[in-house]
């Protein structure tokens, strides 16, 4: 059965946006047009979620994005507050902040807030995250796999997003700043049924439908593993490199829209025959 599609709008950026940048422009620009209640900002993901709060406040000022709300929500008692979740339903956009996508998804899953966040995009809301807020929105999430600040390997999670995003994929961020190209490769290879999507920095995927469009400074590269022949996926958890062959792999540059069904560039797909 193919994936459903979502009546709203996804903004999907890879972290390190600038206020004035097109990566959260188009957020903002979607969400002035949109009708219902302020904008709503979530910093669950932030080990700071109030200083982070703050931030967003300052940098959307910078961007006009007009009236703009932060609850603060630590807690999953905080997630279950009706009065907020009935702001974020009601809202013309909401915005998730980066940080850690699994203390946002835990913090989120199953309450009221994460409820009226579904609700408010399937209705035709516009929806953006950022860094983590942009890995949690998927079906499922990507997270570890690389060095730690005190130089621990943390070990590869693939585990339950928050589901907005469909079409079996999943998202890293800070994709070429911060070289993630191999752990994108040992997660596809793990599961070669999922698409991975990695977003530069200052950059973001516009997803209505089934089609994405890159805005922003970077671009975004797809990596595809229904075409690999041979991996060794099971054993690189026992310290070997990975090694396979066939993966598929592109880049999707600023301008360029991209359909996530049949994973292709629209540009190919709308090429006439010779």
């Amino acid at each position: 059965m193919p994936p459903q599609i979502r009546a709203g709008t996804l903004v999907l950026i890879g972290g390190a946006c600038t206020a004035t940048g097109d990566a959260l422009g188009a957020f903002v620009k979607l969400a002035g047009s949109a009708e219902g209640g302020p904008i709503v900002v979530i910093t669950s993901a932030s080990q700071d979620v109030k200083g982070s709060a703050k931030h967003w406040e300052a940098d959307l000022q910078t961007a006009q994005a007009g009236d703009a709300v932060f609850p603060i929500i630590e807690t999953r008692e905080d997630a279950c507050n009706r009065a907020t979740a009935k702001l974020v339903a009601k809202s013309r956009g909401i915005f998730l902040g980066g940080g850690n996508q699994i203390k946002l998804i835990t913090m989120l899953s199953g309450t009221p807030v994460g409820d009226a966040i579904w609700d408010n995009y399937i209705s035709g809301g516009v929806v953006c995250g950022t860094s983590a807020g942009a890995a949690a929105l998927t079906e499922l999430t990507l997270a570890g796999n690389e060095v730690d600040e005190d130089g621990n390997l943390v070990e590869q999670y693939i585990g339950p997003g928050l589901g907005l995003l469909t079409f079996k994929t999943i998202i890293d961020t800070h994709f070429s700043q911060r070289r993630r190209l191999y752990r994108l490769f040992v997660a596809i290879a793990g599961y070669p049924d999922i698409m991975g999507l990695g977003i530069d920095e200052d950059t973001a995927m516009v997803v209505r439908g089934e089609i994405g469009k890159v805005v922003g400074k970077g671009g975004v590269t797809f990596v595809d593993g229904r075409t690999v022949v041979y991996d060794n996926a099971e054993e690189v958890t026992k310290g070997r490199q990975l090694t396979l062959s066939s993966l598929r792999v592109g880049m999707i540059g600023t301008g360029y829209t991209f359909d996530l069904r049949q994973r292709e560039l629209e540009a190919v797909l709308n090429k006439p025959l010779p």
